[in-house]
């Protein structure tokens, strides 16, 4: 019987570590090709970058309560910028409500350089590299998910609330908090805007409360599917769940 290797993100003990070993994995050979190929042609109005074209490591304090979970970086916004939510219209919504809630420190993430820094919240994706048609396989899901599993595993001691931006997202990190040491629900929870479940630990540890939000795509917000208010009115809830303290949102 084949023994397969263990995975390296089992082997880190601190989120720095994970962050910085993820960002070599070349795990996943479409993905790999995609990432590299977006940063070798470009955009037009990106041709003075230098692209990041690697796996994106979450972004935020390893302490945080609160955790957002997306999709997968961008061609030409994380995989270009180095960061997650960034550089593209879905990180203007984001990183604006944040800041609107006073868990970030300004309303723009331009680049990893820019200064930004968030305030009990931690955002990571369930897969690291940018796919094409922003689409990863099933396979490339599960073969990145030790990364976001062994991410939430070293939380434990802190988080207490996630937000699944998306059902991907909430499909693919079910799993992970599984591995990660809480338990689900049978039937499993099904995913929607303003979906609420708590998930007790499987150790008899606090439990993590994992709430549902419409991704912050443009196909979403462009459509009103998803405005400004919904996604401060959602994280302000999750932000409270969390132990945190956010201001107001502004309407």
């Amino acid at each position: 019987m084949e023994q397969r290797c263990p995975h390296p993100a089992g082997s880190v003990r601190s989120l720095a570590e994970l962050d910085a070993l993820v960002t070599g994995c070349r795990a996943c050979p479409r993905l790999v090709e995609w990432r590299e190929e977006a940063a070798r042609v470009k955009r037009r109005s990106y041709q003075d970058w230098e692209y990041w074209a690697r796996p994106i490591p979450g972004f935020g304090p390893a302490d945080a309560p609160l955790a957002l979970v997306g999709l997968a970086p961008a061609a030409h916004g994380g995989n270009r910028t180095g960061r997650i939510f960034t550089g593209d219209p879905s990180g203007d919504l984001l990183y604006q409500a944040l800041y609107d809630l006073g868990l970030a420190s300004q309303p723009h993430s331009v680049s990893r350089t820019d200064g930004l820094e968030l305030r009990g919240v931690r955002i990571t994706d369930p897969v690291r590299c940018a796919p094409p048609e922003n689409k990863p396989t099933p396979g490339e899901r599960d073969t990145c998910r030790p990364w976001i599993a062994r991410e939430l595993e070293l939380m434990r001691p802190t988080v207490r609330t996630l937000v699944a931006l998306g059902g991907f997202a909430w499909q693919a990190v079910l799993p992970a908090l599984a591995e990660a040491g809480w338990q689900l629900p049978r039937p499993r929870p099904v995913f929607g805007h303003g979906a609420r479940v708590v998930l007790p630990a499987a150790d008899g540890g606090p439990p993590l409360e994992l709430f549902g939000c419409y991704h912050v795509s443009p196909r979403n917000t462009y459509t009103g599917r998803l405005t400004p208010q919904m996604l401060r009115d959602l994280l302000t809830t999750a932000a409270t769940s969390a132990g945190l303290n956010p201001d107001t949102p502004r309407r």
